[in-house]
């Protein structure tokens, strides 16, 4: 009888464990820390700025039209590479990630510029921007870029930083704050 008493006739069974509390240590936590790389985060940054910025050249020549919002995919784009290759649980990588999604947008409205230019003058793009002089840069300033492509620069901006942590567990988090709070006790 009293193992019948001990079961809820309401409560629904069971499949995912015990429900009882993992070991976890602040140990957990520094190999969390140890984990990131910064480089990582930042070599895979530079190669999806590199694959964007031909998506986005091969997109504007196919339909002869600039989307600037476009680099709002850029931020999402740099956002989940940072974090899958740079498993950051710190600042340092949405900063990263937002700087160079504004980074990336600026490279992006050049190439895009100068596939355009390239286009009106038949020759090549990289021909166009070894072309570039200081003289080539007040005029891009002023004619090309426009306030749409700021709006949109800092939304990809705000969008990579989002996305550039790792998104942690429950009992990763837990092991985080646990490593977070003995190493301030130490200093």
């Amino acid at each position: 009888m009293k193992q019948a008493a001990s079961k809820n006739p309401l409560r629904l069974r069971k499949k995912h464990g015990s429900g009882a509390r993992r070991d976890i240590s602040a140990s957990d936590g520094h190999r969390l820390v140890l984990a990131q790389s910064l480089r990582n985060a930042f070599i895979v940054g530079v190669i999806a700025i590199a694959i964007f910025c031909a998506l986005w050249v091969a997109l504007t020549t196919l339909t002869n039209r600039v989307f600037p919002w476009m680099t709002v995919l850029l931020g999402a784009m740099l956002g989940l590479a940072m974090r899958r290759a740079g498993r950051g649980v710190d600042w340092r990588f949405p900063v990263l990630a937002a700087m160079m999604s504004v980074l990336g947008a600026l490279l992006g409205n050049i190439v895009v510029a100068a596939s355009y230019t390239a286009e009106t003058f038949d020759t090549g793009t990289l021909q166009i921007l070894r072309a570039v002089t200081s003289m080539t840069w007040p005029v891009f300033f002023d004619e090309v870029l426009t306030a749409a492509d700021g709006f949109y620069a800092a939304l990809a901006a705000g969008l990579a930083a989002f996305l550039a942590n790792r998104q942690l567990t429950r009992s990763e988090y837990y092991a985080l704050r646990l490593w977070r709070a003995e190493s301030d006790r130490h200093q």
